[in-house]
């Protein structure tokens, strides 16, 4: 569960103030100096729980109700479609509802569409429908095999290559002078790359990241297109500007040019994503480049207790580098929580037991299961928490990852077991293997399994980590029944893959760290926290461990009340337990020493030894039937059903995503191709419409758009939200 279902802790004010003084009641008095700074260059330096989006939205909306800014001349920018929704619907509430708030993709294509015709010519080329496939092609082209997940890495590659403006040439320099890890020879990259480029030429089709690079080509070549756009956009907002990517900043100059009307909103402390190209130097280097500039730092934190707030600020006060010297140290405004429970346990499988019974006993204590959270660094780690938490009867869902028997690698290697075990002992890979995990080690090293994780980060890791989750559920079968063959192991997973395949519930939140960003929850579980796991293995410099640093950060800020820390000695029961509590932990947790650094003292809390043991929150989010219609934009009372469909009437104006929407229907496409059904048989034209209007973040929301129904959000509803959320379904894994 998101804020912005959950009741808020800020003050309220009425749903639609009658008065430019009234936007701004209810407002803190930093919240408050963000509003009224409606003139010049603006820097509001935000913490996790500070009310970034409160301020902003109060600050349009009062510049609009005063008259001091024109709706239409007004452009938020927010990185999900999502925030752009949250912001929209709060402008409105604010009686600010003229204000276009996109995200840059979705801007710059609307731009794009209106101006082609007449800065180029002819139609806009049409996007690329799988860009996956487009890769795979220009690979085969250059030679080069690529399995799915490689696959996956290299184009991940070249979309992080277009962001930082690097062309194909040049993408082998780049990539060892900034010491990134390439997931295959940066010289096989750079010639994929350069293919894949030409094959789109050939096609005339661009990408998403063409559509950055068109519309940033046009404003500099056409002064006069350029001009046409800044008459229209006088004033900027951009959220999260510590994630912005060079190609995006560049094209924030344009639209801005020589004017000074730009606010922008950001944490250095929540810079994670600069494996995609984001950097937080344009946020740092602000007040440097605006020296006029109005800054107003945020650090009334409402979102977590004290107690949560104080470990916050006491693992950035280890921090090093630029961005830990801009940090901000939060005040909580909440009422005292519990102090934090820092537990080691013996191995992961009673990591999992113990936290599964922790939260079960938060349930029974009345804390609503979707306001629980489990957190952790690699989406591998999940299945022994899947497992952990159905074996305790804690319904759970899984976010921004496959289900751990669903993963395609997973399923890959079982029917490889399953082969092996049928093949019996005439399998010339298993000569002179006798035990079950040799076996088993044997049978997955053909799909990818090495003694080794392999380096860097992406798809290939998370498949090894996969594997490698079998190996160890193989030695842990093998040690509670040492006779055990082949067969009883695939018998032993197909058990497994059975009971965690229940029907998607509302229930604990297991998650990414990475996809855990913007989001918060009663109670967090932040797990696996090691050395190797926090920072990661192949954090190698000095900057990569600093990010690891506050990715924690920010699984830590993402907890109101409850928080739990924990960590194994151990991977498997009776393991030697050679594992050490992440380095972040020196100086919070009790017991320990800061090192390099000025450490927090724990206050209350105490280390715990776990041992072994022998739609919201109501239920599933169902369609209701309503009793009238009226259109959400001119309150006109609506008959026909594509009008109720869309909640608005055919000829007012609509705020829908059409990046979204083009990618909505390029899957329904392929959906509909499976299942030798027409288009509309998976979704209608207008009901994808309403979905890309609505951009739901989650099932709940998803289920009451008309035209999806119980049948096709169970059947769709997936990859339906992981497209509103902006993921790519051929590689999905998360946002991490």
């Amino acid at each position: 569960m998101t804020a912005a279902t959950h009741s808020s802790p800020f003050p309220q004010v009425p749903d639609v103030p009658d008065s430019a003084d009234a936007v701004l009641e209810g407002l803190d008095p930093e919240q408050r100096e963000v509003a009224t700074a409606l003139h010049g260059p603006v820097c509001v330096l935000a913490g996790a729980g500070t009310g970034k989006t409160r301020a902003i939205t109060h600050r349009i909306a009062y510049g609009v109700r005063a008259g001091i800014l024109q709706p239409a001349s007004v452009l938020g920018v927010t990185f999900t479609n999502r925030a752009a929704g949250e912001m929209r619907g709060r402008l409105r509430q604010l009686g600010a509802g003229g204000v276009q708030a996109r995200t840059f993709h979705s801007a710059a294509l609307r731009q794009l569409q209106y101006f082609w015709p007449k800065a180029v010519g002819g139609d806009l080329p049409r996007l690329v429908e799988r860009k996956i496939q487009l890769v795979a092609e220009a690979a085969a082209r250059c030679r080069v095999r690529l399995d799915r997940n490689e696959l996956r890495d290299v184009t991940g590659e070249i979309e992080w290559a277009k962001v930082t403006q690097t062309v194909p040439g040049d993408y082998p320099a780049v990539v060892a002078k900034s010491s990134r890890d390439a997931p295959r020879d940066a010289a096989e990259i750079s010639q994929i790359y350069a293919m894949y480029e030409q094959l789109k030429r050939d096609r005339a089709m661009i990408d998403f990241e063409d559509v950055l690079l068109l519309t940033v080509g046009i404003l500099q070549d056409r002064h006069d297109i350029a001009d046409h756009v800044r008459s229209q956009y006088q004033h900027f907002v951009v959220d999260e500007y510590q994630d912005v990517s060079p190609l995006q900043q560049r094209l924030l100059e344009l639209w801005l040019g020589d004017r000074p009307n730009l606010c922008v909103v950001g944490d250095a402390s929540q810079t994670i994503y600069s494996f995609t190209g984001a950097t937080p130097d344009h946020l740092l280097n602000f007040r440097t480049k605006h020296p006029d500039a109005t800054v107003v730092k945020l650090v009334r934190d409402y979102r977590s207790t004290p107690q949560v707030v104080h470990l916050a600020n006491g693992l950035l006060n280890q921090a090093r580098g630029r961005a830990a010297e801009h940090r901000l140290e939060l005040i909580s405004q909440r009422e005292a929580g519990p102090e934090p429970v820092y537990t080691e346990y013996a191995d992961e499988p009673a990591e999992a037991e113990g936290t599964a019974r922790r939260i079960r006993d938060l349930i029974a204590a009345g804390v609503p299961a979707g306001e629980i959270a489990v957190l952790y660094r690699i989406n591998a780690q999940s299945e022994v928490y899947e497992q952990a938490l159905a074996d305790a009867g804690v319904p759970y869902q899984l976010r921004g990852a496959e289900r751990f028997f669903e993963r395609q690698e997973v399923r890959k290697a079982i029917n490889a077991l399953r082969g092996a075990a049928r093949f019996g002992n005439n399998d010339s890979l298993l000569d002179d293997v006798v035990d079950l995990p040799s076996q088993t080690r044997a049978i997955l090293s053909g799909n990818g399994w090495t003694t080794q994780p392999p380096a860097g980060s992406g798809a290939v890791r998370d498949q090894w980590e996969s594997l490698a989750a079998l190996v160890g559920l193989a030695e842990d079968f093998a040690k509670t029944k040492p006779t055990a063959t082949l067969s009883d192991l695939v018998s032993e997973l197909d058990e497994r893959a059975a009971s965690q395949h229940a029907p998607t519930v509302q229930g604990v939140t297991l998650a990414s760290l990475h996809s855990a960003k913007g989001l918060e929850w009663d109670a967090v579980f932040l797990v696996g926290l090691t050395e190797g796991m926090m920072p990661i293995t192949y954090a190698k410099t000095d900057e990569q461990v600093e990010e690891e640093r506050r990715l924690l950060y920010v699984g830590v800020t993402r907890a109101r009340v409850q928080l739990g820390l924990s960590w194994a000695l151990s991977r498997s029961p009776g393991g030697r337990a050679s594992r050490r509590p992440s380095r972040f932990l020196n100086g919070l947790r009790p017991g320990s020493s800061a090192s390099g650094g000025r450490g927090a003292s724990g206050g209350g809390a105490s280390v715990e030894r776990g041992g072994r043991s022998g739609g919201g929150t109501g239920g599933p989010a169902r369609n209701r039937r309503r009793t009238s219609a009226v259109c959400r934009v001119c309150g006109k009372t609506l008959t026909d059903a594509g009008e109720v469909k869309l909640m608005r009437c055919e000829d007012c104006p609509s705020d829908m995503d059409e990046a979204l929407y083009e990618r909505l229907r390029d899957w329904r496409a392929g959906q509909a191709q499976e299942l030798g059904q027409p288009a509309y048989c998976v979704f209608t034209d207008k009901t994808l419409m309403a979905i890309a209007e609505a951009a739901p973040g989650e099932a709940g929301e998803l289920a009451v758009i008309s035209g999806v129904g119980a049948r096709k959000l169970e059947r769709f509803g997936a990859d339906v939200l992981a497209l509103c959320a902006g993921q790519d379904l051929e590689g999905a894994d998360e946002e991490d």
